[in-house]
């Protein structure tokens, strides 16, 4: 054997070592301070990394339930509160319920849900059923589900929220090609949230629907942030640039949250999951410092000459 040729057990070693280290690393991001953002309609402040649920009302046997206990149990602790869910993501909204109930932790959170775009019950009565499913008396942000019935749903959303059984109302969308509805919407109807897709490859929210949400006084969602994981593919195998370390980024997902999250207009971003490992990669957007415009500008020349 050369000297250039490593056994099984110096790899072994080797990989064990970048593990503890990388432990550390983590570690260490969970002692900085968490940022928090202000929802514009109230004052009231919000860590700008949260959850989406899309996906846990898929396949839930005892053993995936028990892995999803573990998720939002870990982002619980984490400092998460934000939670996003919806009628139409399967059986979601009543797992959620229940995996609240069982943690304990209602109180802590902040609970989005949206109007059920499948037609089968609109506006109050949406909201009755999302409300039973969750275990709730309320949720805290009703959302009119990527524009279905959105005038008419707004409507009855506004009437709850006078009446005070939701705190805050908006919309959703999650594709470039509603932008023009959403504009419109939002210049001649009153609300206090929109969600919206924007990602460091998918970046038009910020020319034009970013700026009128500032004007207007709206918090804003971040769905997709991972742009449907084109951006981890398109890292795939390369390494962080070493300015990364100037807003405290420790891995892709964090440089792609922090992108979004330190912009003003951005109240959270909701990256879906499932697994506890990446809540606690995620959690890390959450900490330490943001970056300025002109990182900000970096982190976006970087990525398009990636090529």
């Amino acid at each position: 054997m050369n000297d250039l040729t490593l056994s099984r057990r110096q790899v072994l070693a080797y990989s064990a070592a970048c593990a503890a280290t990388l432990g550390a690393a983590r570690l260490f991001a969970q002692t900085l301070p968490l940022i928090q953002k202000t929802i514009p309609a109230s004052g009231e402040t919000i860590v700008p990394v949260g959850i989406g649920t899309n996906r846990f009302g898929e396949g839930t046997d005892p053993k995936e339930r028990a892995a999803l206990l573990a998720t939002l149990k870990k982002f619980h602790e984490l400092g998460g509160r934000l939670i996003d869910t919806a009628p139409v993501y399967g059986d979601s909204e009543a797992v959620l319920g229940g995996l609240i109930a069982e943690l304990g932790i209602r109180g802590d959170l902040f609970l989005a849900t949206k109007t059920d775009m499948g037609g089968r019950v609109k506006g109050k009565a949406s909201y009755k059923q999302s409300c039973e499913k969750l275990k709730v008396d309320k949720a805290e942000l009703l959302q009119v589900h990527n524009l279905v019935n959105a005038r008419e749903d707004l409507a009855a959303l506004r009437e709850l929220q006078t009446e005070g059984k939701v705190k805050y109302i908006g919309i959703t969308i999650s594709q470039t090609s509603q932008f023009d509805a959403a504009e419109n919407l939002l210049k001649q109807e009153k609300m206090d949230f929109i969600q919206l897709n924007y990602s460091l490859d998918d970046r038009l929210a910020a020319k034009r629907l970013l700026p009128l949400a500032q004007d207007k006084g709206l918090a804003v969602l971040v769905n997709l942030p991972f742009g449907r994981e084109r951006l981890f593919k398109a890292t795939n195998g390369k390494q962080l640039p070493d300015w990364a370390a100037e807003f405290d980024v420790q891995s892709w997902g964090q440089f792609f949250l922090k992108y979004i999250i330190a912009h003003p207009a951005v109240t959270a971003a909701i990256p879906g999951t499932r697994r506890e490992q990446h809540v606690v990669d995620n959690m890390g957007g959450a900490r330490g410092r943001l970056p300025h415009a002109d990182l900000r500008r970096r982190q976006e020349q970087f990525f398009d000459g990636l090529g």
